[in-house]
């Protein structure tokens, strides 16, 4: 899901950054350029750092700005199809949970919260089944795997939907029940 990647690129140093240090100058405005966006090869960029082999600059007619080769490393988040994570329930709709796992949202459809029917209280903001009275809440920590993703150019375009449909995913409390209820009947169950 995260993995840390060296970078080479060039980077602008503004006039009125002349004479401070060219790393730390170096890595904040790599960091402005780099975090948060999108690369679909690598995932997001969380975090630019260890900025090293800074060039001397080089200067273009008519820009006042001094251009520098710079290396350095990038930790990206990239989701895969069937990994298993543990997120945050930032917000329930009538169709679904999204929930939060690392810097983006992930969509549990409806369909893919629990194997019972549903309702959604919209009062409530609240997922109950019908039958086990299973609840899902917003701040509830869940436990699903990843079914598909689409890496866009942003964040926000960017989709994944998760499952929490087979035995061992969603809420903790409901995990438990699954092993209690199996221990009952003698079965043995890997998770």
């Amino acid at each position: 899901m995260y993995s840390i990647y060296t970078v080479k690129d060039t980077f602008s140093l503004p006039p009125e950054d002349f004479g401070k240090d060219v790393e730390s100058v170096a890595e904040a405005v790599l960091q402005r350029k780099y975090e948060g966006k999108v690369d679909k090869e690598i995932g997001v960029i969380v975090a630019v750092f260890n900025v090293s082999n800074v060039s001397d600059g080089v200067i273009y007619p008519g820009d006042p700005a001094t251009k520098h080769d710079a290396e350095f490393e990038v930790l990206a988040f990239m989701p895969r199809v069937d990994e298993v994570v543990c997120g945050e329930v930032s917000e329930l709709t009538d169709f679904g949970a999204f929930v939060r796992i690392g810097p983006m949202d992930g969509l549990v459809h409806v369909s893919q919260i629990a194997n019972e029917f549903l309702s959604f209280d919209r009062k409530t903001q609240t997922f109950v089944t019908r039958q086990k009275k299973l609840m899902l809440k917003k701040g509830d920590i869940v436990y699903a795997k990843i079914s598909t993703v689409s890496m866009k150019n942003s964040v926000k375009d960017s989709k994944i939907a998760l499952t929490m449909k087979q035995e061992g995913f969603g809420k903790g409390e409901w995990i438990k029940q699954q092993l209690a209820a199996a221990r009952q009947k003698g079965q043995k169950r890997r998770f």
